[in-house]
Parts: C-alpha cells; sequence; structure tokens
C-alpha cells in the first residue's frame, strides 16, 4: 500500500496541491511551539512582566482577547471568503498579519519593566495570535477541496503532522541559537528577540509555497459583500437543526479543546515551576512532545479512515485523561516524560481528528463558512481552558497539580459529548444543502 495514495485525493487534485497546503501547517506551527508554548510564554511572565503574581494571568487574558477577536469575526469572514471565492486571499492576508506581528515581538524586550511595555508585549499578542488563528481556519478549509470523504482522516494527518515537522525545526533553530548564547553568558532579552525574528521568517518563507502551490477552486457566488456574508451566516444559524450532528461535534470540541489549549498553552510554565524544569530542558521537552505528535497525527489519521472519525477521537481523548492523571501525580522530570509523550501522540492525532470531522461534515459550498463555527469552537475552549487552569490554581493557593487533574473533566466532558454524533446522518444533511 502506497504511503500517500492517490485514491485519498479528489480527482483532478495533484500531490503537489496537497505538499503547498501541508506546507501551511509546517509554516505556521513554528508560531505556537515557540510563541505560545516555549519561549515567549515563560519570557512574558518571567521578563517582561518580573515575576508579578499577575503576570500568568495577563498572558492568559492577552490570549483569551484574541481568542474572543476570532469567536466574533470568524465566521463572518469565512462566510464573505465563501461568497467570493476568496479563502486563498484572506489567507495571504491572515498571514502577512501574523508574520509581522511575531517580528514585532522581537522588540518587546526593550520595554521589559517600563511603563506600557507589558501592555504593548500583550497587544502584539493578541494581533499576532488573531491573525494566527485566522490563517488556521482558512487552511482547514481548503482540507475537503483535496481529499474524499475516505481520505480526509490521512490528508489532515498528513498536513498536521507535517506541521510538526515545521515547529521541530523551527524550536530546534532556536533552541541552539538559545543554548549558544546561554555559553557566551548572555541574557534572555538578547536571544529571545531572536527566536521571535527566526519565526517569523520561517512562517513568511514556508508560506509562499502555499500561495505558489495551492490553487482557489471555489468561485465568487454573489456580490453581496458583508452584507451577504451576514445573511448567510444568519440563515446558517437559523438552519443549525439540520446540521444538528456538526452542532454536537462544535460543543464535543468547545470541552476537548479547551484540555488540548492548557497543554499548549501552560505546558512551559507547568514544567517550569511544578516539576522543576529550567528554560533549556523545556525547550528539549517541548521538542519531543513535537515528535510524539507528528507520529501521532500521521499514523492516526490512516487508522481514523479505518476505524471510523468518532471512535478515533474517542480514542484520543482517553489518552488526554491519562494525561492529566499522570501529570498530576508524577514528582519527577522523568515521570513527567512519560505524560509528555501521551501528550504528544494524542494532541496530534486528537487536532488532526477533529479538523477531519468537520470537513466530513460541512457543506462543500459553505467550507470556509463552516470552518470559522469550527473556529469559533476552538477559540471558545482556548479561553475556557486556560482561564478554568488559572482559577482553579487561585482558588487553591496555587496548586496547579489540582488544577491539571481538573483538566481532565473537560476531556470526560468531551468524550460524552461525542456519543450522539451520527457521522453518515451528519454527512448526509451536509450533502442535502449543497
Amino acid at each position: 500500500m502506497a504511503l500517500f495514495p492517490a485514491s485519498a485525493l479528489r480527482p483532478g487534485v495533484r500531490k503537489r496541491e496537497v505538499f503547498g497546503w501541508a506546507m501551511y501547517d509546517f509554516a505556521n506551527s513554528g508560531y505556537t511551539t515557540v510563541v505560545i508554548t516555549a519561549v515567549f510564554a515563560a519570557y512574558f511572565v518571567g521578563g517582561i512582566a518580573k515575576g508579578a503574581p499577575w503576570a500568568a494571568f495577563a498572558w492568559t487574558a492577552a490570549l483569551s482577547i484574541s481568542y474572543a477577536i476570532v469567536m466574533l469575526t470568524m465566521p463572518a469572514i469565512g462566510a464573505w471568503a465563501d461568497l467570493r471565492g476568496a479563502k486563498k486571499r484572506v489567507l495571504v492576508i491572515a498571514t502577512s498579519g501574523c508574520v509581522l506581528a511575531t517580528a514585532a515581538l522581537a522588540l518587546t524586550p526593550r520595554f521589559a519593566g517600563v511603563s506600557g511595555g507589558v501592555a504593548m508585549a500583550m497587544l502584539l499578542v493578541i494581533v499576532s495570535n488573531a491573525f494566527y488563528s485566522y490563517g488556521e481556519s482558512l487552511t482547514g478549509a481548503f482540507l475537503p477541496e483535496l481529499a474524499t470523504p475516505e481520505g480526509m482522516g490521512k490528508v489532515s494527518g498528513w498536513g498536521w503532522s507535517f506541521g510538526y515537522v515545521g515547529g521541530m525545526l523551527t524550536l530546534g533553530i532556536c533552541l541552539a541559537y538559545v543554548l549558544w548564547s546561554q555559553a557566551k553568558g548572555l541574557p534572555a532579552s538578547h536571544f529571545v528577540p531572536v527566536t521571535m525574528l527566526i519565526t517569523a521568517a520561517i512562517y513568511g518563507a514556508a508560506a509562499c509555497a502555499t500561495f505558489a502551490l495551492l490553487p482557489e477552486r471555489a468561485q465568487p457566488k454573489t456580490t453581496g459583500g458583508e452584507l451577504g456574508a451576514w445573511q448567510q451566516l444568519r440563515a446558517t444559524y437559523r438552519q443549525a437543526r439540520a446540521y444538528r450532528d456538526f452542532m454536537w461535534l462544535l460543543v464535543c470540541t468547545v470541552c476537548y479543546q479547551g484540555g488540548v489549549a492548557v497543554a499548549i498553552t501552560l505546558a512551559a510554565i507547568y514544567a517550569e515551576q511544578v516539576i522543576g524544569f529550567v528554560a533549556s530542558e523545556t525547550m528539549v521537552l517541548i521538542f519531543v512532545l513535537n515528535v510524539a505528535a507528528a507520529i501521532g497525527a500521521f499514523s492516526f489519521g490512516y487508522i481514523q479512515d479505518r476505524i471510523g472519525h468518532k471512535v478515533s477521537l474517542a480514542v484520543t481523548l482517553v489518552a488526554w485523561i491519562a494525561v492529566c492523571v499522570i501529570a498530576a501525580v508524577v514528582t519527577t522530570k522523568g515521570g513527567f516524560w512519560w505524560a509528555a509523550a501521551i501528550a504528544g501522540l494524542a494532541m496530534g492525532s486528537s487536532q488532526s481528528a477533529g479538523r477531519a470531522m468537520t470537513g466530513y461534515l460541512a457543506p462543500p459550498q459553505q467550507l470556509a463558512e463552516f470552518f470559522g463555527l469550527w473556529t469559533f469552537a476552538t477559540r471558545l475552549a482556548s479561553i475556557i481552558g486556560p482561564l478554568s487552569f488559572g482559577a482553579i490554581t487561585w482558588a487553591t493557593g496555587g496548586n496547579q497539580r489540582i488544577a491539571i487533574l481538573s483538566t481532565a473533566v473537560l476531556f470526560v466532558a468531551g468524550l460524552l459529548l461525542l456519543l450522539p454524533i451520527d457521522m453518515r446522518r451528519g454527512r448526509e444533511a451536509a450533502l442535502r444543502s449543497s
């Protein structure tokens, strides 16, 4: 059996187009890996905010504001892109915004400890993360145009696993520079700006392959502009009952992605403050986590198409529950490595599975709009998860172990909400609306 079978692709779709699409996952993964997870998150708390008691809250607040902006705007942007046949055009704008804002984060160490420095850093995080989220949603909307319904899991897994390769490359280059800088005795205020520039450069350069190789297949449907987009979005909400399986998926996504968001945004902080990792150890941990995630996303895509989207996602949620329990009880770095390895496998496979399920249940003529609704759910989850973690930590006097154990509740809820989804019925509803 071929590793990349052409049978997974729609008629007329060339493998170079799929490579171009996957290159966007490769491009943007460095942003989440370096900025949100491994480097800038910890530097924001300890370097820019100087370890103030409110520092972690300020970080999660900045992310939450960006997610709220995306929640309120992405569904309408997606509807507009569908109506105008402009997914690729909007993707270029979103990419440019994220790349420029990420590069601008290199300036923030100059304002550490200065009045307004924290606010400036928060603003750039809000802008960069919002544009990143737009790009992630829009590139997902191309998936059903490339893959057959039976190959959705495989193709999504190809892209997501390749994305983790991009994240590892970016983080690896940044880690090499950080270790070199530390050996020279240079402070974080020196090497953090360089890592931001490296991340922005790789994001922008790799995304150019997407823009060159991935065609826009959608055709404009109207010239109604923004009013037409809002009318289409309101019509979809009114018809929500017809898409009940998709709506169940969105609610399920809010729960389990809330837990995934905790892992992405707080892994470095938990590793350093609870387990005792130092900065270089944390970067190695995140690097290995990305290796596991790439393996999980790629291999599980094939399993998903064989055993079904719903069962596949359920398996990954059980794995996430195990991660939360292990992370809460271990006291050694070696024990925490086990939790990180399982988390990596579960992270890649669960996120890829969720994207493939969305593509499978989305009406072919409303792909960007429905992926916009999926983005609404994932960004709401990204607010609920980290803020609930922070609130529980605060309420328990700083006990992050209780907070990470409580995160398992989100995965249990996601598992229960997955049960009512009927994939065949949902697919039939999507095709009827076309």
